[in-house]
């Protein structure tokens, strides 16, 4: 956390999460990260540093697959949770 800058720009490639939580990615990463090491990642960076802005990328949507979507939302939503209400987000 100490090589950040105060302020930091978030980019998550979604190609980080194993393919048993996203498999609608690009390219799937046997062996990915989970979902609670991601999200207790962006809420220790929320809590340290001025977030000034994030994406996330590498959604590849699959007409039978929606639960990638579900993934990518809730985590749209939980690093906003973080960054405006950290006070309050006590929950993964």
């Amino acid at each position: 956390m100490s090589l950040l800058t105060d302020n930091v720009y978030i980019t998550i490639d979604l190609d980080v999460f194993d393919p048993s939580i996203m498999p609608a990615t690009g390219t799937p990463e046997p062996g990915g990260m989970t979902w609670y090491e991601v999200t207790d990642l962006m809420r220790a960076v929320c809590e340290a540093k001025n977030v000034v802005g994030f994406d996330l990328v590498e959604l590849c949507p699959r007409e039978t697959l929606w639960g990638s979507d579900f993934l990518a939302a809730k985590l749209l939503y939980k690093i906003l949770t973080y960054k405006f209400c950290l006070g309050t987000a006590n929950e993964h």
